[in-house]
């Protein structure tokens, strides 16, 4: 009896109780719940409390890679995540196995949002359609629709009682229009609040669409010269008023059979278009502008005249003429002028009878260089008086000349201070300046510092093709301190300088003859 109660306590005590370590594990996942967008990645990670665990990993159908792993613990990555579904997460213990589920939430964000508003025109009183859809976005429950007139609801549609089957998120009212209904914004907002799940709210937006409800009594209005001159452009316009919505008129334009290329604008209930137009013919024309808005379409014409008048014509015997000789100016009409226009020329006494010239005689001068001319021609037509005026500029010629202001025939440098000589001679055509300095022929370009033995008489020599002209320049350096010249000392340096001048003469009258040599050829 004794061997039999030991064996049978022996029996228990190798016989495992309920509630040891290994029954008592416990498995768990992270997160502890996921929400993942379309097409992403989710990491999981699934531990156990199990000393010794065995058999272990995790159930979905979703490609997945494990990342890595420790005697309690196993992390996966989840690759393409495309729809909501459960993944299972499992660890065996002494035989015993044990799991946890992990819901995996899918979305889509209700990133385009349609807005279809029909139909394109709406008179008044009749119905349209606002319509709006999100091609994609998931999970359908958590989806509001509201559709908005001028940022105020006008109707609104949950998603709550819909099967994922059913997957096709729109809504539509029907309006009718009415005068109030004018210049509407319309638009969709799509919200989708993924806070259930442990999200955020998602917001989406579509365009603005404007109700296009029309209104077109007034007739369009022409706007353009009765006058038109051939060969010359001008801008033609067409208007109309109390036009609505007035950026969709379209506007087309005919100058007699052919159709020009308006540009359109509007502003408020008005509409304009502008185009340019070139009458290449003579006589009574006529100009056309068609408006159209939805199904409505007006036209308007207005008749223009179109007359030839060129600039007249402008002689003048010599534009470049040589000092002191005559120069003969005359005006006349064009001869594709009908009819002869009053002609008026500047520095003419009268002016002319219609159809004759005028013409005036002046002796040039050197002052008349760069003087203009002017021809004025008057033409009435139609009863309106008309002007054209052509301009000529005159170019005198003649030989050089010094200036006392632009070549001082006395210069004072400043010891020490860089100096150039001052001369710049006129003439026309513009003379070249050649000056020397004891013989030497110096650069008037660039600057030279002044010492004293500077002092002394210079000769330049100004030449155009009408001749040559020296000129002495007498030059004295004076020093930095000095204040100004006592009459005795001026007085000896005249007398030098009169000294060095018969010299200076004497070579600037030997480059002058040379100068002349080369012009003739000798």
């Amino acid at each position: 009896m004794k061997m039999l109660l030991l064996g049978v306590w022996t029996l228990l005590a190798l016989t495992p109780c309920p509630g040891t370590t290994e029954e008592l594990f416990e498995v768990s996942v992270w997160p502890n719940q996921a929400l993942v967008e379309f097409g992403q990645s989710l990491t999981v990670n699934c531990s156990t409390t199990c000393p010794d665990p065995g058999p272990s990993g995790i159930e979905t159908f979703f490609r997945k890679s494990q990342l890595g792993k420790g005697p309690q613990w196993k992390e996966f990555v989840l690759e393409d995540v495309t729809e909501s579904s459960v993944l299972h997460c499992f660890f065996s213990c002494a035989g015993v196995q044990k799991d946890t589920a992990l819901r995996i939430t899918m979305y889509q964000p209700p990133e385009q949002v349609i807005l279809d508003l029909q139909p394109e025109w709406v008179a008044m009183d009749e119905a349209f359609t606002v319509k709006c859809h999100v091609p994609t976005v998931a999970p359908l429950q958590s989806l509001t629709l509201t559709l908005l007139q001028d940022g105020r609801e006008l109707h609104r549609k949950d998603f709550m009682s819909f099967s994922v089957a059913s997957q096709r998120a729109e809504v539509t009212v029907n309006v009718r229009a009415q005068r109030e209904n004018n210049r509407s914004n319309f638009s969709c907002h799509a919200e989708l609040d993924l806070s259930p799940h442990g999200g955020r709210l998602l917001h989406g937006r579509s365009a603005t669409k404007e109700l296009r409800i029309f209104e077109f009594s007034q007739s369009p209005q022409i706007g353009v010269s009765s006058l038109l001159e051939v060969g010359v452009a001008e801008t033609m316009s067409c208007e109309v008023t109390r036009v609505f919505p007035a950026q969709e008129a379209v506007f087309r334009m005919f100058l007699e059979g052919q159709e020009l290329s308006p540009f359109s604008s509007w502003k408020g209930d008005a509409a304009w278009a502008s185009t340019t137009i070139r009458a290449m013919e003579t006589g009574d024309q006529e100009l056309t502008c068609l408006v159209s808005l939805g199904p409505v379409e007006q036209r308007v014409r207005k008749a223009v005249h179109v007359y030839s008048f060129p600039p007249p014509v402008l002689e003048v015997e010599d534009t470049y003429p040589l000092a002191g000789t005559d120069v003969n100016v005359t005006c006349l009409g064009h001869v594709l002028t009908s009819p002869s226009p009053t002609l008026r020329l500047q520095g003419a006494p009268n002016i002319s009878a219609p159809g004759e010239p005028v013409w005036f005689l002046f002796t040039a001068r050197e002052e008349d260089d760069g003087r203009k001319i002017s021809c004025e021609a008057s033409l009435e037509v139609q009863g309106q008086r008309l002007l054209k005026t052509t301009e000529m500029q005159l170019h005198v010629l003649y030989k050089p000349r010094f200036g006392e202001s632009g070549c001082p025939g006395n210069q004072i440098w400043v010891e020490g201070m860089d100096q150039m000589l001052a001369c710049i001679p006129e003439g026309n055509p513009a003379p070249a300046l050649v000056c020397t300095w004891n013989g030497i022929i110096i650069d008037l370009e660039v600057p030279q510092k002044a010492t004293q033995n500077l002092t002394g008489t210079y000769c330049c020599t100004a030449t155009n093709q009408l001749g040559s002209i020296s000129k002495e320049i007498a030059v004295v350096v004076q020093g930095p301190h000095e204040e100004g010249i006592s009459s005795s000392t001026a007085f000896i340096i005249i007398i030098i300088t009169l000294g060095m001048a018969v010299i200076t003469v004497a070579l600037c009258e030997l480059l002058a003859l040379r100068k002349k040599q080369e012009e003739t050829g000798l």
